[in-house]
């Protein structure tokens, strides 16, 4: 990419950023975007809105400037941030399902287990019409205000992980207790596996594993092993991938739509941007955690696809559930399936001819 350039020339192009950045502050933006998430600086979220303000401060020239708030110094918690976001005093906000599923329940659909089969069928998916079908239901149910601009990651996937035994297939979970958030569906989920759903706040999960108050989680490694889950005695790692860590980022509606259209094309692609480093952002430092947990004694079991299948079928009676019990629940889960079938399509395809 960088082959013909000086080293005056390359240094020049890495300072730009910078430098644009300084001359939107010296200068006067023209717009602010006051973006927020409750998070840190080692976290996806993170990196992905540090991908967002270079682009949208760069290609906008200056005109626009975008102030990060990290952390809970602007609002702390999904419910509250998102009526931020619906008020005008917060422009842009990341949420999880869980946070948002309070306002908007249908979100949760991301947490429907074994429905998006890795990394490649979840990011087309969320890349296109099913991400803009969730836009068009939020809109509707906040009156306008709050408007979803793109789903990235979080943290990678979800898998069981527990202080006991290694889990290969449904029947070895009967009998754990798995911590949850106080929700139905993660609770139905856990259920529908044969396990014990036992909601425990975040900030006790060390403790409770090591008292014994549950006995495992559904986190990914990354949360694993930067809360230091292991030392709890957290050792079984199953990667069965049960569900994508969504990260939902929302706009205000009103100050979008207020911007010049040029102006409005340089933030959409700027969450573009945001997207594809979120998405990228967990695969590299999973890496370094999975290492870190097998280098610890961890035991880290990967499902064949007999397993996967019966772990699958096994959760089957929670989407009917979803569907009967969550509003919009069965339009959203039509579109995501819709979107999966589309996506394995395009990649079946894709096979076809990139391996012949």
């Amino acid at each position: 990419m960088f082959k013909g350039l000086t080293t005056a020339a390359l240094a020049a192009a890495m300072l730009t950023g910078s430098a644009l950045t300084a001359m939107a502050e010296s200068h006067g933006a023209e717009f602010t975007i006051r973006a927020t998430a409750n998070s840190n600086e080692n976290d996806e979220d993170y990196d992905g809105l540090i991908v967002f303000k270079n682009h949208v401060e760069n290609a906008s020239n200056g005109k626009i400037a975008v102030e990060l708030f990290i952390g809970t110094q602007l609002c702390s918690g999904g419910a509250e941030c998102l009526q931020g976001v619906a008020d005008g005093s917060i422009d842009v906000f990341v949420t999880t399902s869980g946070g948002a599923a309070g306002i908007f329940p249908y979100v949760q659909v991301l947490d429907l287990p074994y429905l998006m089969s890795d990394d490649r069928v979840a990011e087309h998916v969320l890349s296109g019409d099913f991400t803009r079908k969730m836009r068009d239901m939020a809109l509707a149910d906040s009156g306008d205000t709050i408007r979803i601009m793109t789903i990235g990651n979080t943290g990678g996937w979800r898998n069981f992980a527990n202080t006991k035994r290694r889990v290969q297939m449904p029947s070895d979970l009967e009998g754990l207790k798995i911590r949850t958030v106080v929700a139905d569906l993660p609770q139905e989920v856990v259920k529908a596996l044969g396990a014990a759903p036992t909601p425990i706040s975040w900030p006790e999960l060390f403790t409770s594993f090591q008292t014994g108050v549950v006995d495992g989680s559904k986190n990914g490694i990354t949360d694993i092993m930067g809360m230091k889950f292991p030392d709890a005695g957290l050792q079984y790692v199953t990667l069965d991938g049960h569900a994508y860590m969504g990260a939902i980022w929302v706009m205000n509606n009103e100050k979008f739509l207020g911007l010049p259209e040029d102006m409005r094309r340089v933030v959409a692609d700027g969450f573009y941007a945001l997207q594809q480093a979120t998405f990228a952002s967990p695969k590299r430092k999973s890496i370094d955690a999975y290492q870190e947990f097998v280098d610890g004694g961890g035991d880290l079991y990967v499902p064949t696809p007999e397993e996967k299948a019966a772990f699958r079928d096994a959760a089957e009676p929670v989407f009917d559930w979803f569907k009967e019990n969550v509003t919009g629940g069965e339009e959203i889960f039509e579109a995501l399936t819709t979107a999966v079938e589309e996506a394995e399509a395009d990649i079946s395809a894709a096979y076809e001819s990139d391996l012949n």
